[in-house]
């Protein structure tokens, strides 16, 4: 059988799976940073709020929900991803509603904090949970498909609700917002209604990690791989969210108009589902050890480049080069912590990684705002963001292949 036909295979086999996961991802998209900032002109203006503040109150809700993750991603190691996605749906439903009722400052910090922790926190991590978990052999390949559905949202969804709020109130939009979460629903149960793992997760169908066992949390918050593996996981979020969050300061520091940047955002999206595809193949070919080692290098390049761009074809380049690593991120992470720790507790583990990243989007901004405040602008700063990376990096690769000696020589491979 040919690459192409047993690809082709996996997709018809798996149909039902794999559309399940890249729902949800899509639909977490009411959550994600690229689409609520979007509204950032209009809830300034209707609470009168500068954009120092606005930005405080995004990390605050942020930064909670970021905790919040840590105690509530377990659960999807209890309940099966269709009564859990169910649940989910209907709080980010309600998190929407709250969004346009909303009349002062507690209920506006409430409701991001709400959309944060439903869709970019809760609805992320069940799409990853549940392509780490169903598939084994093939769990790269499903990663990078779900993913889809986060590049799909990434693209449409900002471009047609900036159209929509020309011609309607932003408060209905969220009213929109809230009935498309909750007619996901009846799609979510009709694709999972025969959901092929359950949440007890069977022996036979689990793959195990380090010491060919799995792994509980709190042995992983005791073993030095998790340690070093931080700097790593907070990194992309946490920088690649303060690049297109202050993208009009960055695109008036370089002297290019901020629509000009803008147009450059298609070019980083294909970028990224082209990577996202393609990682998912090689992880499944070589494992996410050593991927992960060179995790970094992408960002490296991008914001060193991104630091001397003096024309928007360089800084084409730098984002291009940007969306290799973002393309990655969407799928070896969450192999990283199924390969290294098992997945009998993916859901309590890779809540932990989702918290750290959900932490790395609100510090990012901040951070980087403060610093801008101290008039050093996002382009000087992007030089020493790189080093970081290439400090993060380094860090990972030594904890990384000094880890994998430890891991199963043959796994039980489940063919998904």
């Amino acid at each position: 059988m040919s690459r192409e036909t047993g690809f082709a295979r996996f997709l018809h086999d798996n149909a039902a799976f794999l559309s399940a996961g890249a729902l949800i991802a899509f639909t977490s998209s009411f959550g994600q940073t690229v689409f609520i900032a979007i509204f950032a002109v209009e809830v300034m203006g209707a609470f009168g709020l500068t954009d120092g503040t606005w930005g405080l109150i995004y990390t605050f809700a942020t930064c909670a929900s970021a905790l919040a993750m840590v105690f509530a991603g377990g659960i999807a190691d209890r309940l099966r991803i269709r009564r859990l996605a169910t649940l989910v749906c209907g709080g980010l439903a309600g998190a929407c509603l709250l969004m346009a009722a909303t009349n002062g400052l507690v209920m506006l910090v409430l409701a991001i904090f709400a959309l944060r922790f439903m869709g970019q926190g809760m609805m992320t991590h069940l799409a990853n949970v549940a392509m780490a978990r169903w598939f084994v052999a093939s769990r790269g390949k499903a990663l990078s498909i779900a993913s889809l559905g986060f590049a799909i949202g990434q693209a449409t969804l900002p471009i047609l609700f900036v159209y929509l709020m020309s011609v309607t109130d932003w408060r209905f939009l969220w009213v929109g917002c809230a009935g498309l979460t909750l007619l996901s629903i009846p799609v979510l149960l009709r694709l999972l209604r025969a959901e092929r793992t359950p949440a007890s997760l069977a022996s036979e169908s689990a793959s195990t990690g380090m010491g060919n066992r799995h792994w509980v949390r709190m042995e992983v918050l005791r073993h030095p791989l998790f340690w070093a593996m931080i700097p790593l996981l907070l990194g992309p979020p946490a920088f690649g969210t303060a690049l297109f969050f202050h993208q009009v300061h960055f695109a008036m520091a370089k002297g290019w108009t901020h629509a000009s940047f803008v147009a450059l955002l298609p070019i980083y999206t294909v970028s990224v589902v082209s990577v996202t595809l393609l990682s998912g193949a090689v992880l499944d070919r070589i494992g996410s050890g050593r991927l992960i080692q060179f995790y970094m290098v992408p960002f490296v390049v991008a914001f060193y480049l991104l630091a001397g761009a003096d024309t928007l074809w360089a800084g084409a380049v730098a984002l291009v080069i940007m969306g290799i690593g973002s393309g990655a991120q969407a799928t070896v992470p969450t192999a990283f912590w199924a390969e290294f720790y098992g997945t009998r507790h993916i859901g309590s583990i890779k809540a932990l990684g989702a918290s750290i990243m959900v932490l790395g989007t609100a510090i990012g901004p901040g951070l980087t705002g403060v610093v801008i405040d101290h008039g050093i602008d996002l382009p000087h700063q992007a030089i020493a963001i790189a080093a970081y990376f290439a400090c993060a990096g380094l860090i990972a690769a030594y904890a990384v292949q000094r880890a994998k000696a430890d891991l199963p020589s043959q796994i039980d491979v489940v063919r998904a």
